[in-house]
This record gives structure tokens, C-alpha cells and sequence, in this order.
């Protein structure tokens, strides 16, 4: 029998390892991985590029709209391959802002809701198992302490261009500012949903954090096989 295509939510705050985890897992199962943090930085970068004011709702809203968005492996908005240039603290403080706007979070929420519709897909972000997929088949939240975040995140290449040498503590402070602004926002704020599992990557290495996420996606998979055999019967 075919495993079933599952919908896999992976959120959390930054420095958590959601996109190492979200990536390898995805990988290992043969399936899409959606970075949605990835959706709301190009879409700020495509605002800025244009000349948009990001305070503007409706008008960050056109963009989010009507932008070509190509998620895998590059991420390319309205032609312009921007994997690397979203990956910097004018950006970070961008995504921030849009992310804010209800109207841009209804317009890339029915986009996710579409690249999953059909399932096979591990989706990371920060709200995926709360709104965009609050029936998703396996749903985890990947937190670690503040401190652990923001040294990984102050060694991810991926997030290297334009810190320069930033220290630790001043990586710090930009996470922090970042969860409040997450947490806190009117529409869709960072949290964990009722029946996400937990997982503190603290002192967890990336194998360690995959395995069990993996073990839920086998014990899902094990449930929906069992409950396909009865109504066979």
C-alpha cells in the first residue's frame, strides 16, 4: 500500500531549526519543502525594490498578489533569483513589517494553502499548524533557549551577508525584537498549536531533532494505514 501524501507543519520561532529540519525531512520523504518565512522576505524585497512604502497594507498586498514566486531550491520573485539578498537584517526588519499586514498574510496564506493541497509537503514557518493548516497530519514546534538561537543563527551562512562580524548579542537582540513583533501581531501570531508536538532543539543535534520528527511521521502514517485497512473491510 502507498504511504498516504501527508501535510507536514514544522513551526517555531528563528534559530530553531526549522529549515534544516524541515529540508531533511522533506528530503528523506520525497517531498516539497515550503519555507514560508522565505514567501514574506521576498515579497518585502519585492516591495522595496519597487518603491513600495511596506507601512502600506493594501499596497504590499498588490505585490504579494500578483508576484511569480518560485520556491524550490532558489527562491525567485518576478524574475529576480533573491536567495541570498533576503537573507539580511534590512530584510529581516522588512518581512517583519509586511508580515504584519493582514491583507499580505490572506494573500500568501491561500498560496501555501494551495502548495499543500494535495499533501507531500513539509512547511515551515510560524503559523502553518495554527492557520494555514490547522487539520495538517503531523504538526510539530520547534523552540530552543534564546541564547542557543541566536548563536546559530549568528553562524548560519544563510544569514551572513550583511551582518559582517555582528556579535552574538547583537543577533540576540534582533531575534528577540523579531519574536515580540511575531507573537504579538493582530493576525496570525507566533504560536504553538494545541496539538503540535514540542520539541526543544537546545541540546539536540539536527539528526537527533529529524529522528523524532520523523518517528511521528512514521506513527501517522502507521494510524491512516490501519484506518484504511478497516474501512477496506
Amino acid at each position: 500500500m502507498t504511504p498516504p501524501a501527508l501535510v507536514i507543519a514544522i513551526d517555531g520561532p528563528s534559530g530553531a531549526g526549522k529549515g534544516t529540519v524541515a529540508r531533511t525531512v522533506a528530503a528523506r520523504l520525497d517531498y516539497r519543502h515550503i519555507d514560508t518565512g522565505a514567501m514574506y522576505r521576498a515579497v518585502a524585497w519585492q516591495a522595496r525594490h519597487e518603491g513600495v512604502d511596506l507601512h502600506d497594507a493594501a499596497a504590499v498586498a498588490a505585490v504579494a498578489r500578483r508576484a511569480v514566486l518560485s520556491l524550490d531550491p532558489r527562491i525567485v520573485i518576478d524574475g529576480s533569483d533573491v536567495t541570498d539578498a533576503i537573507r539580511t537584517p534590512a530584510i529581516d526588519e522588512a518581512a517583519a513589517i509586511v508580515a504584519q499586514h493582514p491583507p499580505v498574510r490572506a494573500a500568501l496564506v491561500e498560496r501555501q494553502r494551495q502548495y499543500g493541497a494535495v499533501g507531500g509537503v513539509v512547511m515551515e514557518g510560524r503559523d502553518i499548524g495554527s492557520v494555514v493548516f490547522p487539520c495538517a497530519d503531523v504538526k510539530v514546534y520547534l523552540d530552543a533557549e534564546p541564547e542557543e538561537r541566536a548563536r546559530r543563527r549568528s553562524h548560519d551562512a544563510a544569514h551572513a551577508a550583511g551582518r559582517g562580524q555582528e556579535s552574538t548579542a547583537r543577533v540576540a537582540e534582533a531575534l528577540e525584537a523579531r519574536d515580540e513583533a511575531d507573537r504579538t501581531r493582530r493576525v496570525s501570531p507566533l504560536r504553538r498549536a494545541d496539538d503540535a508536538a514540542y520539541i526543544d532543539t537546545t541540546s539536540l543535534t539536527i539528526d537527533e531533532v529529524v529522528a523524532r520528527v520523523m518517528a511521528l511521521v512514521e506513527a501517522t502514517r502507521g494510524r491512516e494505514a490501519s484506518v484504511a485497512t478497516r474501512s477496506a473491510r
